[in-house]
């Protein structure tokens, strides 16, 4: 009778290993575990803000105790900021990523995409408003996000004004501040009544008044 070969028997264990599906370890599981609590908070912020809504309420939702839940993320300012950073990898700014792309064509196409995110409008809309109230662990996060986007939409109507396409006494800077202030506020609109407001033809349309054709 023949005995298998040194390569024959070290392959035998890794077959058996392959046809075996992997186990999810602590780490994969401990993951999932987060992305569902992150998920749960999600709904709940945006219901309720982050005064209304409990840590009670997130661990009802994921079916755990608020202790195990203080196990994956140490307090409800750590969690809130979870859930802004989860928004931020769902939505972008708006802003051109391609340059064949124009600045209004890249915000409706990113309005248009967050009216079929469930729950990114009301988190967003919800949360802005609420972090201008005292203490409020979102007022940096937004804050910050709202320099950002002035920054990147006046490098986009600077681009345009140095190609001759802004119409004229329009100040890039300006402009730029007023388009976020009219994003933001259409989306208020849009929440109330989704079947009246179109978001995206409005935010077109102004773009429309401040910039010229190609």
């Amino acid at each position: 009778m023949s005995t298998p070969s040194a390569a024959q028997s070290a392959a035998q264990p890794a077959a058996k290993s392959a046809a075996q599906p992997a186990r999810r370890g602590p780490y994969a599981k401990s993951r999932q575990r987060r992305e569902s609590i992150v998920a749960a908070a999600y709904a709940v912020f945006a219901a309720h803000g982050y005064r209304g809504g409990s840590l009670q309420d997130v661990a009802d939702k994921v079916g755990m105790s608020q202790t195990s839940l203080l196990h994956y993320f140490p307090s409800k300012r750590d969690l809130l900021l979870a859930v802004l950073h989860q928004r931020d990898t769902i939505t972008q700014d708006g802003t051109p990523r391609d340059p064949e792309q124009t600045l209004a064509d890249a915000v409706v196409r990113q309005a248009r995409f967050n009216e079929t995110v469930p729950g990114v409008i009301e988190l967003y809309t919800v949360l802005c408003a609420e972090s201008v109230t005292d203490n409020h662990p979102g007022l940096e996060y937004f804050t910050e996000r709202y320099e950002r986007l002035r920054r990147s939409y006046l490098r986009a109507f600077t681009a345009l004004a140095d190609e001759g396409r802004l119409r004229p006494g329009v100040d890039p800077g300006r402009a730029a501040a007023s388009l976020i202030a009219l994003w933001d506020g259409i989306q208020t609109q849009w929440l109330m009544a989704p079947e009246r407001i179109d978001m995206a033809g409005c935010l077109r349309d102004y773009l429309d008044l401040v910039v010229l054709p190609a």
